[in-house]
């Protein structure tokens, strides 16, 4: 196990990796009243898929040994050791919702993704997508890493970023609507970690106080346009046209 993976599934349990998913489930707001087929790609260490799978159907799909290793298993879902080449083997409008959390800037042909999710989903159906956010990046750089020089690369448009899973290709909202094309209508965008990823002060970030304030923060700005567009990630929901 590297200790890449093992950092990042303890940062997943801390106060801020909490918040992340409690926001998506907020944003993303699937009813528990009947049973909807999920597909989860790029599941990484299940909470997402665990979550849903209290309620739902989900088929969580992940090609990472040592992630999947460290997922959470308290629901019951159907894990799928793979990566792209295991859409292509599935039928046509078999999902209700399609969750794509920060896996595209990291896929080698994003638009064959994209087109293979886009055709496995139901008509009527959501697509979930999460991607990074390049002003929320900045400002991190800036502020919490107390780095310019690294905020200052960021906004070179031919700077190209190296993470423990391979290039990060940044790309925009709007390159996203263009690439899911007309049969997709978006629906909202939210911005995710606006502020709780900008103190360095964590010790309070593990009170109950600061907690349930700082998500109702969150989650009421996450529609605001002034400070969706400083936050680190952006959630897009779109849904098929019928």
């Amino acid at each position: 196990m590297t200790n890449t993976v093992q950092n990042y599934r303890n940062m997943v349990e801390q106060p801020w990796g909490r918040m992340f998913y409690e926001l998506i489930y907020r944003q993303l707001n699937l009813p528990d009243d009947r049973r909807l087929k999920i597909l989860d790609f790029g599941a990484g260490f299940c909470l997402t898929a665990d979550h849903y799978a209290k309620h739902h159907a989900v088929t969580a799909v992940e090609p990472n040994e040592e992630m999947a290793a460290l997922r959470v298993k308290e629901n019951d879902y159907t894990l799928v050791p793979q990566g792209a080449e295991y859409l292509a083997g599935l039928e046509s409008g078999i999902f209700d919702v399609v969750i794509c959390h920060n896996v595209l800037e990291y896929v080698e042909d994003a638009d064959s993704v994209l087109r293979q999710l886009v055709r496995v989903l139901k008509p009527g159906g959501i697509l979930s997508v999460i991607k990074h956010n390049l002003p929320g990046k900045v400002m991190f750089s800036a502020v919490l890493a107390d780095d310019p020089k690294a905020a200052l690369e960021l906004l070179d448009p031919d700077h190209t970023q190296d993470s423990p899973f391979g290039t990060r290709n940044m790309y925009s909202n709007e390159s996203l609507v263009s690439q899911l094309g007309e049969g997709m209508k978006p629906v909202e965008t939210y911005g995710i970690r606006a502020f709780f990823g900008l103190s360095s002060n964590n010790e309070i970030k593990y009170t109950e106080e600061w907690y349930n304030a700082m998500l109702e923060l969150e989650t009421r700005a996450a529609a605001m346009d002034e400070y969706r567009k400083i936050a680190f990630f952006h959630q897009l929901i779109f849904q098929k046209k019928s």
